[in-house]
């Protein structure tokens, strides 16, 4: 029966050149090295190695097994790896990324399940509507809306997303609801954007409309946009999310009931799939969780 520790110290010699600087990494005698390889030479009937006083070399035989074996070596490294981590308690810091406004709940629950649920557990929250390398600015992962531009980051889509028109009972007594998405053009609309002038998609009974809007007030940011939406200074399009909350408090009316924008991907992105640290996986679980716990509209997620 072969002894998969000395087939792993043979992989180690090979990787350092010599038995002297094997043993330094294996913390063992140099003696206990070589014993080992000669154990295992018997063990195959060959000659894994060529000594000299001077150098050391491996043979045809040697070159041929330290390729097979070492890959058989590395899956069960890598296996008891991931054996490791899933036993360990998630620990350490977290950095997240996401737009400005976003979460509501949804964003804020997952967070809070994480550092109630792990004690060691640390959360760095980044708010940008900036779409930030994560590599460069350190990010472990980042929530994002829409169509996802190509690239090399790890996607997992968590749900869906949609966005409802709504104002204020105070601009709609001053003004008036539209009837149907061409009166959106003598209204008032807050534009989520640069320029008081956008263009709306619609998606409704007749399948999808572009409307032109404008208005006196844009902003690149969704919380100035329901905020001037709440002011009554026009028709907005919100997170269903955010604008349900405030449908119930009385805050805002949705008007054109049998219209949305087109439902777009809700996607949390990360650099990479190998070794993911298990806080950020048991992070992406939990931010799952939340939302699909919240999918019946028995909660809210503030989707920009």
């Amino acid at each position: 029966m072969l002894d998969l520790n000395d087939i792993m110290i043979f992989a180690r010699v090979i990787e350092a050149g010599s038995f002297t600087a094997a043993a330094r990494l294996l913390g063992m005698p140099k003696t206990t090295v070589s014993r080992r390889i000669a154990a295992l030479e018997r063990e195959l009937g060959v000659r894994l190695l060529q000594r000299t006083t001077r150098s050391l070399s491996a043979t045809d035989a040697g070159r041929l097994y330290y390729e097979e074996s070492s890959q058989a070596l590395r899956t069960i490294e890598g296996a008891n790896l991931r054996l490791a981590e899933a036993r360990a308690e998630p620990a350490g810091t977290i950095r997240i990324s996401a737009p400005v406004g976003f979460g509501g709940h949804f964003l804020q629950d997952a967070i809070f399940d994480l550092l109630s649920t792990y004690p060691k557990s640390r959360v760095e929250l980044r708010l940008t509507d900036d779409r930030l390398n994560l590599v460069e600015n350190g990010i472990d992962l980042a929530f994002r809306t829409g169509i996802l531009e190509d690239s090399t980051l790890i996607a997992r889509k968590l749900g869906s997303t949609h966005r409802l028109l709504c104002a204020s009972p105070d601009y709609l007594a001053r003004r008036g609801a539209p009837d149907r998405p061409a009166d959106l053009v003598r209204h008032d609309c807050v534009v989520a954007g640069q320029s008081t002038h956008a263009q709306w998609l619609l998606e409704g009974p007749h399948g999808q409309e572009t409307i032109p809007v404008s208005g006196r007030f844009a902003a690149n940011e969704m919380q100035a946009v329901m905020a001037a939406a709440i002011a009554g200074y026009g028709i907005a399009r919100l997170p269903h999310g955010v604008a349900n909350a405030y449908i119930r408090g009385g805050r805002l009316c949705r008007v054109l009931d049998g219209y949305t924008t087109p439902v777009g991907g809700l996607h949390v992105v990360y650099p990479s799939s190998r070794h993911l640290p298990p806080l950020v996986k048991t992070f992406i679980e939990l931010a799952a969780r939340r939302l699909n716990a919240g999918a019946d509209g028995s909660d809210d997620f503030a989707i920009i």
